[in-house]
């Protein structure tokens, strides 16, 4: 803006407001603001800082006023900022003491240096008007599709032109191997916008996987109309994803809806991902056949769930492992992320050389236990008795009921079995005094001798010892290192504790220990109802939807 449109006439000072606005996409009140501040700034120059002046443009005519504020006073200590009260009543007749009142003050003409300083109180004024207005605008369009142009490239990150401002696609958000040069259209998608000291930064997604999702919804009419929807997507950006679809309507097929007629519409998606391989898996809320899905295109023989730890062992045929694990794990990762369950794929071989050595060790069990040979601890342990425990209180009938045993010879098992866990119990117990674990931890519920044994020899002896563990110290955990998963056991990994007993008895420590207070019963009921929703009772709170 030049010196001459800052002491420009009224007609023109309107007109370059109205320039400034429309350029700037920002309020032309805004700009007849940070002109009247760069006018009020060069008055109080020229009359001096001290005074308080308020300069005003009417935006209709154009016309600037300059006034002075001044205190009504009965004696006055400084004139730029007091007036007498004689001197008051003549510029207004109701005036009194301790109310302010302003004065008119003639025009300035603009010095060289005053007009530039007004240029820049102007100029900084619309910059900040302008990024506010882009801060607000896209904060509104967070986890939408953006198109723009590339501007330039910086160390692999991508500027994008948005025509209203700038984004960025940094590099580990952009797909791998993919060039972009000046001037390339692009689309992404945009996930965060922030408050810098240099401005709103609007950042950009290739390789997200709402992403994704989002393409789809602009290329299947269905998952626009909500008819088809998105539940999740599990992406290796650039090589391949899997995305999981659920149809609200019967007659629509969700996967069909998705790959178009002759493949147009998952065609489309995979040419904007440069080539990305995509799966597409019907969701189902059986969560077995949706994980056996979401391995595809390997074929699963048999499944065995733990819904407590949210992991599930996958037996596939031999020759199908390679492809149920994909090259470097791929397959099976992306139907973990899918799916959110932990998938341990194994062969059928693994699985029955597996079987074999659970039922030899059973088999030892019964015997060094009961006393008994061979062949009778095999009959138990083929009968599905894995421990002694369940020979000792279950009814003698199940026990005589298997063939070649009569009922003499059950409760022979049962006392036997029964004088097994008394002198185990008794050893149990002398050992965890030797280790000097206190009494008390045995009043929580879960916590048995073996138990004690185990946080014994794990140095957690008293009841603030046990409260001050978290569930990852009792059952272990596990962490990626250098690419590969690997598992720490806990205090208790070898005891067969899930994650959710061992939550409970840590809360039960911090109860006892005085750490926290038990809430009343009738608090625990009104929580536990209002997870569920009245109008929906069988909603699944647990689906992780884009």
């Amino acid at each position: 803006m030049s010196d001459t449109g800052v002491s420009a006439n009224r007609l023109e000072l309107l007109q370059i407001a109205e320039a400034v606005a429309r350029e700037k996409s920002i309020d032309k009140g805004l700009v007849l603001s940070a002109m009247a501040e760069a006018i009020q700034r060069a008055a109080k120059s020229r009359y001096g800082v001290e005074n308080d002046i308020r300069a005003s443009i009417d935006p209709k005519t154009g016309e600037i006023s300059l006034r002075r504020n001044l205190e009504i006073v009965e004696e006055v200590e400084n004139d730029a900022t007091e007036i007498l009260l004689e001197d008051a009543l003549h510029i207004n007749s109701e005036a009194k003491v301790g109310d302010s009142i302003s004065e008119p003050l003639p025009p300035i003409d603009f010095g060289r240096i005053a007009a530039q300083n007004a240029k820049q109180v102007i100029v900084q004024k619309v910059r900040d008007a302008e990024r506010e207005r882009q801060y607000e605008e896209y904060k509104g369009r967070i986890g939408e599709i953006i198109n723009g142009t590339v501007k330039r490239v910086e160390y692999g990150n991508v500027i994008v032109d948005l025509g209203r401002g700038e984004a960025i696609v940094r590099r580990d958000e952009s797909l791998p191997r993919e060039n972009f040069r000046t001037g390339d259209r692009i689309r992404a998608y945009l996930y965060d916008v922030r408050e810098e000291a240099r401005g709103p930064q609007v950042f950009l997604s290739r390789a997200r996987p709402e992403f994704m999702a989002k393409l789809f919804g602009q290329e299947v009419p269905e998952i626009y109309d909500g008819v088809v929807e998105v539940i999740s997507v599990a992406r290796d950006p650039g090589s391949r994803a899997k995305i999981s679809v659920i149809s609200k309507d019967s007659s629509v097929d969700p996967v069909g809806a998705c790959v178009g007629m002759r493949g147009s519409r998952v065609q489309a998606v995979v040419n904007e991902l440069q080539g990305e391989k995509i799966d597409i898996i019907p969701w189902t809320d059986d969560a077995a056949s949706f994980i056996v899905n979401a391995l595809a295109p390997a074929e699963v023989s048999k499944v065995v769930m733990d819904e407590d730890t949210k992991r599930i062992e996958v037996v596939v045929p031999d020759e199908q492992l390679s492809l149920a694990i994909g090259r470097r794990g791929q397959n099976v990762r992306l139907a973990s992320q899918l799916t959110g369950w932990d998938i341990d794929i194994m062969t059928e071989t693994d699985e029955s050389d597996r079987r074999n050595k659970d039922f030899i060790t059973r088999t030892e069990r019964f015997m060094n236990a009961l006393d008994v040979d061979e062949m009778l601890a095999q009959l138990l342990a083929s009968e599905g008795f894995e421990q002694v425990e369940e020979v000792a209180y279950v009814d003698p009938i199940e026990i005589s009921s298997i063939e070649g045993l009569d009922e003499d010879t059950a409760i022979e098992l049962q006392t036997r079995a029964k004088e097994f866990i008394e002198r185990n119990a008794k050893e149990l117990d002398e050992k965890r005094k030797a280790l000097g674990v206190e009494d008390g931890l045995l009043e929580i519920d879960g916590i048995t001798p073996e138990v004690m044994v185990a946080l014994g020899e794990d140095n957690i002896r008293t009841m603030e010892d046990f409260a001050g563990c978290a569930t990852d110290d009792l059952i272990g955990w596990s962490e990626r290192e250098d690419g590969e998963v690997v598992h720490h056991d806990g205090a208790l990994s070898k005891l067969n504790i899930s994650a959710a007993q061992a939550e409970a008895m840590i809360m039960a420590a911090r109860i006892k220990a005085g750490w926290i207070e038990e809430a009343p019963e009738e608090e625990l009921n009104e929580e536990t109802d209002s997870d569920v929703d009245e109008n929906n009772p069988d909603d699944e709170t647990s689906k992780d939807k884009i």
